[in-house]
């Protein structure tokens, strides 16, 4: 039994499915997480969610998925409170028949996941988490999304999603789904490109002290120009699939790493 986590996936179903051929994934046996963004930018959003859905009903807790800040676009879209923005590639998921299956199913996601494998405790979040979290604060944070998001209080969550100037619950927001690097203060930044090339101050959020979720692993995606990035406590995956790029899987216990070339259009 094997566990694989794949970088941000952003539609792209077919690259999926040749790099699950890759890895000779065992539906029956191995576990799978995924870092999230499973949707937008990319052709197949809607297979991809299908996909998943099905799977995680047939492997149960051996498949996890957290969700990204695109995953949440869609949500929001869905719910009314987000326009059409000029890369996304939604529409299909919106009007198919079982859209609101899918979202609901969505919805459900959680924005972290720990589990301990091959001796070490690892943790699956989409981008980030805030510095200084123990595992503790990351769960009841995660929660306390999870319960706005799947409530009555959805559309007001996410009007604002991912400002962390906008309380305690959108900063824990932008901490799961869009960190990249902070500054002096441990307030995000924008800047979205290579970290060598960020401007003065700035630090990504794994290198902010006090180091969140200390002497675990942290598997994330998000940060396309970061790339496949491997240190002992960090494991993150998004190759920049959808941007001509390869999607990332990696075997958990040993580290193994297999791509596969973006071949979806």
């Amino acid at each position: 039994m094997a566990t694989w986590a794949i970088g941000d996936v952003h539609g792209c179903f077919r690259t999926l499915e040749a790099l699950l051929d890759r890895m000779e994934f065992d539906v029956r046996r191995d576990r799978l997480w995924m870092v999230g963004d499973l949707v937008n930018r990319g052709p197949r959003s809607l297979q991809t969610l299908r996909w998943a859905r099905a799977l995680e009903a047939e492997m149960g807790e051996r498949f996890r998925v957290v969700l990204g800040n695109h995953d949440l676009h869609l949500i929001a879209r869905h719910l009314g409170v987000a326009g059409e923005r000029p890369r996304d590639t939604l529409t299909e998921v919106l009007e198919a028949t079982d859209a609101p299956e899918l979202i609901d199913w969505l919805r459900r996601r959680p924005f972290v996941h720990f589990e301990r494998i091959a001796g070490r405790d690892h943790v699956l979040a989409h981008a980030g988490l805030q510095p200084g979290w123990s595992p503790e604060d990351a769960l009841e944070a995660s929660g306390q999304l999870s319960r706005l998001l799947t409530g009555q209080h959805a559309r007001l969550l996410l009007r604002r999603e991912g400002d962390p100037k906008h309380g305690r619950n959108r900063a824990a927001l932008a901490a799961f789904t869009r960190s990249r690097m902070l500054d002096s203060e441990s307030r995000p930044h924008d800047w979205s490109g290579p970290p060598e090339e960020a401007p003065s101050g700035l630090k990504p959020w794994f290198r902010v002290s006090p180091r969140s979720c200390p002497e675990r692993t942290i598997v994330c995606g998000h940060w396309a120009a970061l790339g496949l990035h491997l240190e002992d406590d960090l494991i993150a995956l998004d190759s920049g699939c959808v941007w001509g790029g390869r999607l990332t899987g990696v075997r958990l216990e040993d580290r193994r790493v297999v791509q596969e070339v973006q071949s979806d259009s």
